[in-house]
């Protein structure tokens, strides 16, 4: 996500500081009312408000042009979709979610193969029946892709 967002990240990670600070600071107030009649309290919690919908308009932005490239994404849900687009080089992580985006399919067969595994088949809910790839498909790329190469491979 960060080679995907990067002006976000590091937009995130300086709100994820600065409401760090805040919290900080009102753990060591103790006193709720001493906290927040501070000066600027609440206009820091605003601005940090104000950057946080800026970054997760991008972050939506970015997943709905995944779900575009890949119309499987509209079914997942947005923290499925998130753990797979973050996950998306590991394809071992991705296999959880594999249910959601295919009906009926369990998992992939995966082999390891230097550094991106190879699918060799796959395995339905129901009643675990395998299906064997006529031939071993790479997972290589982005994980909309190699997704699609999937369906290719089940045709």
């Amino acid at each position: 996500m960060k080679k995907e967002l990067p002006r976000e990240s590091e937009k995130f990670v300086d709100i994820d500081k600065e409401v760090k600070g805040i919290l900080k600071d009102g753990e060591a107030k103790k006193i709720a009312i001493i906290f927040c009649n501070q000066n600027n309290v609440f206009q820091r919690l605003e601005e940090v408000q104000k950057q946080l919908t800026l970054c997760e308009k991008a972050l939506n932005d970015f997943m709905d042009s995944k779900r575009r490239a890949f119309p499987r994404f509209y079914f997942v849900s947005p923290a499925d979709l998130l753990d797979i687009l973050s996950n998306g080089n590991a394809p071992q992580k991705v296999m959880c979610h594999m249910p959601k985006i295919f009906q009926a399919i369990e998992t992939l067969f995966l082999k390891e193969d230097g550094d991106r595994p190879i699918a060799t088949g796959m395995e339905t809910c129901v009643g675990k029946e395998t299906v064997n790839f006529p031939k071993p498909l790479k997972l290589v790329g982005k994980v909309e892709n190699y997704l699609m190469d999937v369906i290719d491979c089940m045709k």
